[in-house]
């Protein structure tokens, strides 16, 4: 954090007799062997040392540096307070003549893509129903909560056969609801086992409500306050409740598919096989999730993943661009950069994988499917555009010189050039099929399709496609010269079990060399190789603008 230009956001006059801002408050350590906080709102923790404290207590505005510095003692001196006036100033905790603005919107906007609509405080609430929390938190309740958990586990490995199943084929719109329905359900239960579990160990939880994150409906519970609990175990314990209960949840619906058939079973064995899915991800450290929480929770180090990401953007400047650089986490020793780069890596894999597993799908629904895609993978380039751009101001503040960067700087932009140039993939163009009256099977094309490469003698793949997975079950030829104006059920390009729900499309009649299993699924014609700028450029960009 620079202290030489951030504090001329508080006037000259106002860092001459420091005070603290309205919406700032320190609070003294909760337990003996805790830290001192300043507290900036609702939701911003700073752990500071005491003899920071303790500066923090002494502005009240009529005090210059001397004054402090006289009355504080030893270690401050003159220099040492205007120094920290200076940081703290570059934090914004120190009043700057503007009023604070309070506000009690229930709206709020997190960046990069998180919209917030809180719904209730629920304080009180979580507080009647705290006896309850502790006694499920008990010994008893602990095994009983591992028990379901390993048992869920085990039901859903002795069905594994049906999971795959379930999981590879489409389900009814009803089974699809319910599933739904029942994953959201679960997340506003996760949410209220944070809040729970704060609440009984003495925290405040702030607001809760749903969101869109990363435009994917979910719920929400600030236990920002855990930052106040005296012992990392409690915190640890708040940032693991969300995930504990999602798995008992998740093994009492693996259970209970062991006693029902048809459609409820589907629907409860890919229930709780994403639940589990979802709380096994929730654990993963490299992304601000819950595991991540309970890590720096563990190691009593906050902003843990930021910092992380600064000496690894830090590392990777040092062997691009050279210059010396300064370590953010020297008391982590050598794993600090290694998980930097994971958190750095991590999420645009996220990404990846996403676009992967569906894109064939969202390209099957036509123009929104197609400009869904196109968002993820801006967002995927808006992020590498990004990071290299933060690795040059690192290289920059280290001491790197101009030269070296833009020469590394053009170096790179070449050999992506040349790999996008040169460098040829396999192309395909993502469609459904249907077996019409008579036996005839179409290939079906969505508006979004290109049809630019669908020829007569191309060739085409079959597919039962599921939620998760898909299998090849057939082969055909195109015979058509030209497309004929048709419609589409909804199941030849969703993973969903409904003949109806008719959409226009295009269709070529197909000759097949292997008859597939269904009447209806996903199709993928074979249309060749291209360099892989032109297959990013056509797969994922020009999808989008074909009306």
């Amino acid at each position: 954090m620079s202290t030489k230009t951030e504090p001329a956001l508080v006037p000259p006059e106002l860092l001459a007799r420091p005070r603290l801002a309205a919406d700032v408050s320190v609070h003294e350590p909760a337990d003996e062997g805790a830290s001192w906080l300043i507290q900036q709102g609702q939701a911003r923790y700073f752990r500071v040392q005491p003899d920071l404290a303790r500066l923090a207590l002494a502005l009240n505005g009529t005090r210059d540096h001397a004054l402090l510095a006289e009355i504080l003692g030893a270690p401050w001196t003159v220099d040492a307070v205007t120094e920290a006036v200076e940081k703290l100033a570059a934090g914004k905790l120190l009043d700057n003549g503007e009023a604070v603005r309070r506000s009690d919107r229930r709206f709020k906007f997190v960046p990069p893509l998180t919209l917030q609509f809180t719904i209730v405080r629920p304080e009180r609430l979580l507080l009647r129903i705290s006896p309850l929390v502790k006694a499920l938190t008990g010994r008893a309740g602990t095994v009983a909560a591992i028990v379901l958990t390993l048992t869920g586990l085990l039901a859903l490995a002795g069905q594994s056969a049906r999971v795959g199943a379930a999981l590879g084929q489409p389900l009814g719109l009803g089974t699809y609801l319910a599933v739904f329905m029942g994953v959201l359900a679960t997340t506003a239960v996760h949410e209220f086992g944070h809040g729970a579990v704060l609440t009984h160990h003495g925290g405040r939880p702030g607001r809760m409500g749903v969101m869109l994150f990363y435009l994917s409906p979910a719920f929400f519970c600030d236990v920002t306050d855990g930052w106040r609990l005296p012992r990392k175990g409690q915190r640890v314990a708040v940032a693991l409740a969300g995930i504990a209960t999602q798995v008992v949840i998740a093994g009492g619906a693996a259970v209970a598919s062991l006693f029902v058939t048809g459609a409820a079973r589907d629907g409860l064995l890919v229930f709780a096989f994403v639940t589990y899915v979802a709380g096994l991800l929730n654990l993963v450290p490299f992304v601000k999730l819950d595991g991540y929480i309970a890590l720096m929770s563990h190691l009593d180090v906050p902003h843990l993943r930021d910092r992380a990401l600064t000496d690894a953007r830090r590392a990777v400047a040092g062997v691009l661009f050279g210059g010396r650089h300064s370590r953010e986490l020297p008391e982590l020793g050598r794993w600090a950069v290694p998980f930097g780069l994971a958190s750095m890596v991590f999420p645009l894999y996220m990404i990846a994988t996403a676009v992967g597993l569906w894109g064939d799908t969202l390209q099957r629904i036509g123009v929104v499917g197609a400009s869904l895609m196109l968002c993820g993978v801006g967002y995927l380039g808006y992020h590498l555009v990004r990071g290299f751009l933060r690795v040059a101001r690192e290289a920059r503040t280290g001491g790197a010189g101009v030269a070296r960067i833009g020469a590394v700087a053009v170096l790179l932009t070449g050999v992506l050039a040349a790999v996008l140039a040169l460098v040829d993939v396999p192309y395909t163009v993502s469609a459904g099929y249907a077996v019409r009256d008579g036996g005839k099977v179409e290939l079906l094309l969505p508006s979004s399709a290109d049809r630019s490469v669908i020829e007569k003698g191309a060739k085409v793949r079959l597919y039962r496609v599921g939620i998760a997975t898909k299998s090849e079950t057939g082969r055909g030829v195109i015979t058509d010269d030209r497309p004929v104006a048709t419609t589409a059920p909804l199941s030849a390009f969703l993973p969903v079990r409904a003949d109806t729900l008719p959409t226009p499309a295009d269709g070529y009649r197909l000759r097949l060399t292997k008859t597939p299993e269904d009447a209806l699924g996903g199709a993928v014609v074979d249309a060749g190789t291209m360099p892989v700028g032109q297959w990013i450029f056509t797969k994922y960009v020009l999808p989008a603008f074909r009306w």
